[in-house]
């Protein structure tokens, strides 16, 4: 079992789809064998997301998503967690990469929130990313095109 916390930037509305995350994300995490992990999610704008790029990344530009490992190990009434950490998404950037790789805004999340996962479990894609009709070589790539094919018809939206 995992705990998923889920969250918006204050003064956002919860889209429809909002609610649908957390099954999505369960089912990642069982692909990925993690069990008593615990993981934030935060969906924001863009300016938010590019005031934690530039504080955490010295980057001064909004992203699509950013991943902050943690690592932490606490007890509670429910059993032992292992905090992942945080992932933040901005939903001003999500339509915008949909659009850049031709593909609908469910997609893009779903390959969002998996990219997400994957940093905090600790791989990294360097200086490589995804770009439109480019094959990715670098293992935490190839591996997310490789789960989101699996995940090919799960709509989250």
């Amino acid at each position: 079992m995992n705990r998923i916390l889920i969250s918006m930037m204050d003064g956002m509305d919860e889209p429809v789809w909002f609610n649908n995350i957390e099954l999505y994300v369960n089912e990642l995490l069982k692909k990925l064998d993690f069990d008593g992990e615990e993981i934030s999610i935060l969906f924001c704008n863009d300016e938010m997301i590019q005031q934690l790029n530039k504080q955490y990344r010295q980057i001064d530009s909004a992203t699509d998503v950013l991943s902050f490992e943690n690592g932490e190990e606490y007890e509670d009434e429910e059993g032992s967690w292992k905090s992942m950490g945080d992932i933040v998404i901005s939903l001003e950037t999500l339509p915008k990469n949909a659009a850049y790789f031709e593909i609908d805004e469910n997609s893009e999340l779903k390959r969002l929130l998996l990219h997400g996962l994957l940093h905090l479990n600790g791989m990294d894609h360097y200086e490589e990313h995804i770009e439109k009709g480019v094959a990715p070589e670098c293992e935490m790539l190839v591996l997310q095109e490789k789960i989101l094919s699996e995940f090919s018809g799960y709509k989250l939206m």
